[in-house]
């Protein structure tokens, strides 16, 4: 066994092989082009992948130095990690973050304590992706979904429908620049942070073509009220974005979206529909996310919880005065928003 870089020859094993779409080739290309570093490495075994890792590099304002970021793979082993240390120092990182695609009721989270027992990892307080999510089992049928739905849930989809609500499926830019209209606006009401036009662009545009990107369109009396991006990769279907007007809420079209959504998944022969994040079993009301987390409750999907965020760290002293400049800034940005 031994780690080295990923070459573009062994494209379609790494996918074979990736845990979630962040972790797909497609992404490292999209991120390329936002200007992002990607380094993509593997276990390698009789010249075949047997476990595949693709890692971010993200410029420190201000400094020569960058942060790794490791999102959604499995927990890597030790040769893994003394090679992503190598990998750091050649980007001249600080730290990578990871934060595996591993729930706490899964069977590589007991390897949590092994990864915390190197002395360059420590668990960190800070993390990027949501720590919990609901996942619906999409193998179930149509009418068994609908019975694990709270009953308001239920009757908002009956809702849509008898208003007249159209959902339909869309490719062309004109609708996904309504699509960033709309998360922009929602975006605004809410209090979050959305990464501009451009990203969703340069994302839509490359993996559009390959089939893992698809927009939700819910329309009542021929205007859309809201637009999701959805995701396909292996057998999950994804939600990670999304964006509605403000009118015409009594009509419900965000609820049959959602529905219509696990259709699709289920069209696509995908057997997990995942809503990318959620609060936990007890939300604060007043956090910014909380009328989403309640919206998700609704469709009766199995809330998970994930292993953790994990700093493995390669410049000690940095590393403390960067995490404490970052508490910092987040500290008046949520000033500043509120």
């Amino acid at each position: 066994m031994m780690v080295n870089y990923v070459s573009q020859s062994f494209k379609k094993q790494f996918d074979q092989l990736a845990d979630h779409i962040i972790q797909s080739w497609e992404w490292g290309e999209f991120r390329k082009k936002t200007g992002v570093e990607v380094e993509r490495i593997s276990l390698f075994k009789n010249n075949k992948l047997t476990s595949v890792y693709q890692i971010t590099f993200h410029k420190i304002p201000f400094t020569n130095f960058t942060a790794g970021f490791l999102p959604k793979s499995k927990i890597p082993e030790s040769q893994v990690l003394d090679f992503l240390k190598e990998v750091a120092k050649k980007h001249k990182a600080i730290f990578i973050k990871l934060e595996p695609n591993v729930t706490k009721d899964g069977f590589e989270a007991k390897r949590v304590k092994k990864l915390l027992s190197n002395k360059n990892i420590t668990q960190s307080a800070q993390t990027i992706f949501a720590t919990q999510t609901f996942l619906i089992d999409l193998t179930k049928s149509e009418e068994e979904l609908l019975s694990k739905m709270h009953p308001k849930t239920r009757y908002n989809i009956r809702v849509a429908k008898k208003n007249g609500v159209k959902v339909e499926e869309a490719t062309d830019a004109k609708s996904f620049e309504v699509f960033i209209k709309l998360q922009k606006e929602t975006a605004a009401r809410q209090k979050f942070f959305v990464h501009p036009g451009s990203y969703y662009r340069k994302m839509w545009q490359t993996l559009k073509p390959e089939g893992f990107a698809h927009l939700l369109l819910a329309k009542y009396e021929g205007k859309i009220l809201v637009a999701w991006v959805l995701f396909r990769f292996g057998e999950t279907l994804y939600y990670p974005y999304g964006g509605s007007q403000e009118l015409h809420k009594n009509v419900m079209a965000s609820n049959l979206l959602a529905w219509e959504a696990m259709r699709l998944g289920k069209k696509l022969g995908c057997e997990v529909f995942d809503f990318w994040g959620a609060l936990g079993e007890n939300p604060n009301p007043s956090d910014p996310w909380y009328g989403f987390h309640r919206f998700k409750v609704g469709y009766g999907g199995k809330l998970v919880e994930f292993v953790g965020t994990f700093d493995l760290i390669i410049n000690k002293p940095l590393y403390y005065f960067f995490t404490l400049a970052d508490k910092l800034r987040w500290f008046f940005l949520r000033i500043i928003k509120t």
